[in-house]
């Protein structure tokens, strides 16, 4: 075989293997595109991820987290007023797997800063469809003292650890001097005709 021929097998098998390849990430975004939640409703596409990406940061779980809270996906039902807030999201594996029946436990202040904690109000647990995805339609907290506005949320995956966090919100003034605030956490914000939209991607330990 001449030196030319050699060039020309080389040259055509990794532009086979290129081509290969950008079938393989087209499939990867396309899996994790637009996905449907549990009450039909079209979630945004995830963001990019890639094998390896880091585990959703672990928060202190606070002074009021409640056990045994009820299923449910719609916490804005409990209070009157209050600015509404849909959250949205998957929850994934480190290697970008969507995690199906994967627990979430929410727990938050009302409008005005105060937490119920007596009762359920603001509190409930719900668990991803099959594609990972959750959806929670709830209200804007208002400021705890000393605390930037923030969520509670414990994840986890069947069978596996509890990841416990909490989520922030982008453009607070209090995100500066609050000590506990991660910039990994943010929820990325939109606003709505009746409120405010938000997405957020759990990464979680199985």
């Amino acid at each position: 075989m001449t030196e030319i021929s050699r060039r020309r097998v080389l040259l055509g098998g990794v532009a086979a293997a290129l081509s290969a390849f950008v079938a393989a990430c087209t499939r990867r975004r396309d899996t994790l595109g637009a996905t449907e939640t549990p009450s039909g409703t079209s979630l945004e596409p995830t963001p990019s991820c890639e094998d390896g990406d880091e585990i959703t940061p672990e928060q202190t779980e606070g002074p009021f987290f409640t056990p045994s809270s009820p299923e449910k996906r719609d916490l804005a039902a409990d209070v009157n007023g209050g600015t509404k807030l849909v959250l949205t999201g998957t929850v994934l594996t480190t290697d970008c797997k969507p995690v199906e029946k994967a627990l979430i436990d929410v727990w938050q202040a009302d409008a005005d800063g105060n937490y119920d904690n007596e009762g359920f109000r603001l509190r409930g647990h719900q668990f991803t469809d099959a594609q990972g995805a959750y959806a929670l339609t709830t209200v804007v907290p208002g400021l705890y003292p000393g605390r930037t506005r923030h969520i509670h949320v414990k994840v986890q995956a069947p069978n596996g650890p509890v990841l416990t966090t909490q989520l922030y919100f982008p453009g607070e003034a209090q995100n500066a001097s609050d000590g506990i605030f991660r910039e990994e956490c943010l929820i990325d914000m939109r606003d709505a005709a009746d409120g405010k939209t938000g997405t957020f991607r759990f990464v979680v330990r199985t």
